[in-house]
Order: C-alpha cells, then sequence, then structure tokens
C-alpha cells in the first residue's frame, strides 16, 4: 500500500510549560518503551534487552503482573498501541536499518494473539549496517481503521508518518507526512476525542522532548499543528505517552545513571 503525499511541518511553541509528577517503576520494566491502558491500570513493554513480556503496573507505580508470550519474539519491542478491540505490539525498532523482519503483533484485549502485520519501507533497497538511518521507527498510533508509525530519522531528526491498515496483511510503506520534530521520536498517542496526537522525542544532546498535534484528523496533513515543549528532567530517556485528557499526560523513562524507571504525570500549563 503506498501514500503519495508528502509535507513538512515545524511550529515550535514556547509560551506554555509542563509540570511533572514523578512517580518510580519496578526496576524489572527497566526499558519501559510503550504505555496503554488496561481497566485501571497502565500497561508497558521492555524494550530488545527482555523477552516476549508484558508489565501491568498501576498508576501508583506498583507492579501488578506480568505476561509471557511463548509464541511471539521480542526483537525490538517499541510501542504499544490500542483501540475497542485490540492491542497492537510494534516490534519495529531497527537501530542499524539492518533488519528484514519488521511487525506489528495484534493481540485481543483478552490479550491472545491474532495476527501479525508485516511491513517494509519502499525508499529501503538495501540492510547493510548504517548507524545514521532513516528507517527505525518507535511511535505507533491508531487513529480509526489505521495505524500511523513515526520514523526515528537519525540522519535528519525529521519523522516520517507511515500510514497503513490495522488487520493483519504485508505491506510496503512510504510516507504519508513529513515532520521537522528536530529530534528522535521515541512515542505516540492519539486520542479520537479530543482528536489529539502527542509524540515524545530526544535530540543528540539528551534532551527530552513532548509535542501536541492538535486537531490531528480534522487539519490532515497538509495542515499539522506541531507544537513542542521541553520536558523539564535529566537525565531521562522518555520512550512511552498516553493521553490522560487534553492537558494531562502519561510518560515513562527507562532508567538511567543506575536509577529506576519512572512514571511522571505531567500537566501542559498554557
Amino acid at each position: 500500500m503506498r501514500y503519495l503525499f508528502v509535507g513538512l511541518f515545524a511550529s515550535f511553541c514556547c509560551s506554555a510549560q509542563l509540570s511533572l509528577t514523578t512517580i518510580k517503576l519496578s526496576s524489572v520494566i527497566e526499558e519501559t518503551s510503550g504505555l496503554e491502558y488496561i481497566g485501571n491500570n497502565l500497561m508497558t513493554i521492555n524494550d530488545s534487552g527482555d523477552k516476549a513480556k508484558l508489565y501491568v503496573f498501576s498508576t501508583e507505580g506498583d507492579l501488578i503482573k506480568s505476561i509471557r508470550f511463548y509464541d511471539l519474539k521480542n526483537k525490538d519491542w517499541e510501542d504499544l498501541a490500542a483501540d475497542e478491540d485490540h492491542f497492537y505490539i510494534a516490534d519495529t525498532g531497527n537501530n542499524y536499518a539492518t533488519r528484514e523482519n519488521l511487525k506489528i503483533y495484534i493481540l485481543g484485549k483478552d490479550l491472545i494473539p491474532e495476527g501479525t502485520i508485516r511491513i517494509r519501507y519502499e525508499a529501503q533497497k538495501t540492510f547493510s549496517k548504517e548507524s545514521l538511518n532513516e528507517f527505525d521507527a518507535e511511535g505507533l498510533a491508531v487513529m480509526g481503521d489505521q495505524l500511523i508509525l513515526f520514523s526515528k530519522n537519525r540522519k535528519t531528526l525529521q519523522s516520517e508518518l507511515y500510514v497503513f491498515p490495522k488487520t493483519k496483511g504485508e505491506y510496503t510503506l512510504s510516507p504519508s507526512a513529513v515532520i521537522n520534530t528536530e529530534a528522535l521520536v521515541t512515542a505516540a498517542d492519539y486520542n479520537s476525542k479530543e482528536d489529539l496526537m502527542v509524540l515524545t522525542g530526544y535530540d543528540f544532546r539528551g534532551v527530552q522532548y513532548f509535542y501536541t498535534l492538535s486537531n490531528f484528523k480534522k487539519n490532515g496533513f497538509e495542515n499539522i499543528d506541531l507544537q513542542r515543549y521541553t520536558i523539564p528532567v535529566k537525565p531521562a530517556q522518555i520512550e512511552a505517552v498516553k493521553i490522560i485528557n487534553a492537558s494531562e499526560f502519561w510518560i515513562t523513562s527507562e532508567s538511567e545513571a543506575k536509577g529506576k524507571p519512572r512514571l511522571f504525570h505531567v500537566k501542559l500549563e498554557r
């Protein structure tokens, strides 16, 4: 499946700021790299350093349980997304552009696997090791009957948006838009009620960023309203985000500097 429109957008905001409340998490989720609601709790994954597991924890940070999958493989899990009927696990980490097995696992709300979406990038012709490449992706969100994958482009510090069906199959991806994040995108979430897409990312200096893309569906890819805010926390590597409402969010950071992973309640102060 191919999408033809490509645009470039940037509009950074400095008139608002973020306030954070910090909650420590269990060290077993030291590489927390995705975030979704499951009932009244939150669910996360570790990335390539772990087995194929989901972790459920409370909003107070207490680990409730882990779920192991023996018929799935965690090559490099990077994000979680969900709709009313399914969870989607993005096994799309591709640090050196060498992978030929990029996929998204589909799970029912009972956490039983129901199929696999396999993807490849139309622009990628070779799979030789390349540190600064455009074929890594860590942000996945659901919008209607589609999934949107945001690239982690180390060449340009921009992010390509790839749109494809959320049904099992094989898809060849080309960008529907390009946004000038000036950072490496690490997570995404979309809320249809608010028509709000949010992202997290960081630059090569280690500065962490939070992005809002308001009226995302209404504006369309031709008029993306990208606003960027600095996340006031160091050291950190933010790799997961979940929308609570239009001004409140959950984000998690991997363990850094021998500390524990953390859950942050984020409020956007306008």
